[in-house]
């Protein structure tokens, strides 16, 4: 019969006297709650980080297709307004030649019109101080005509008949022409009729051709 007692009866000494002669206790496992606590922090810790790492770079994706997308959109708007501004400046360069050329088309219409009121203006002045001038004109008006045929007659105003007669009167007679007075031709021009032909050398009337062969429809007695 064995001395030993029972287990559930040895007193604290008596268990662990037994004890130590026997295998070396094992240590207590580690609690499991707290290392299981520990790797899930670690494990939040790290998908957070991962998280974030990958907000970051759709954030920067995002960011510089967003800049390109911009850049590309900026390009075409820019092309699109430096065209309309090209097309609007054209425009303007063609309006402003335009209106250039018109303002000198008046200016040099009335360069002209001031040009032809100065010359009849001369010419009445020249007229009238020198009334022997309607010697050449009616030496002209005579040569006009291709043939003399009869009746030849010379209208002129009463004072430039005179002269007529005084300076021409004799060539004239020779050659057929008759020298008759006329109270409403002006002085400086004469008038011319025979069988076949009629030349107007009135001042008005030659300074009209002159006029009108400038564009204009200029009047003498204006």
């Amino acid at each position: 019969m064995s001395d030993a007692l029972p287990k559930e009866r040895q007193t604290a000494y008596q268990r662990w006297e037994m004890a130590s002669f026997g295998e070396p206790e094992a240590p207590p496992p580690p609690a499991e709650p707290a290392q299981a606590q520990i790797d899930t922090e670690a494990l939040l810790a790290e998908a957070r980080e991962q998280i974030a790492a990958a907000r970051e770079q759709a954030r920067r994706e995002g960011l510089a297709e967003g800049l390109a997308q911009g850049y590309q959109t900026g390009m075409e708007q820019g092309r699109a307004q430096a065209l309309e501004e090209n097309t609007l400046l054209q425009q303007l360069s063609q309006a402003f030649g335009a209106e250039i050329a018109h303002a000198k088309e008046l200016v040099a219409q009335d360069l002209l019109d001031l040009a032809l009121d100065l010359a009849k203006a001369m010419l009445k002045t020249a007229l009238a101080i020198q009334p022997e001038r309607v010697l050449p004109i009616v030496n002209d008006a005579i040569g006009y005509l291709p043939t003399l045929q009869q009746p030849a007659l010379l209208f002129l105003h009463p004072d430039d008949a005179l002269l007529v007669r005084e300076r021409m009167g004799a060539e004239l007679a020779s050659a057929g022409w008759r020298v008759l007075d006329e109270a409403a031709m002006e002085r400086g021009g004469c008038r011319i009729e025979t069988a076949s032909n009629q030349i107007d050398a009135a001042a008005s009337s030659r300074w009209q051709r002159i006029a009108a062969s400038l564009g204009k429809d200029g009047q003498w007695l204006a």
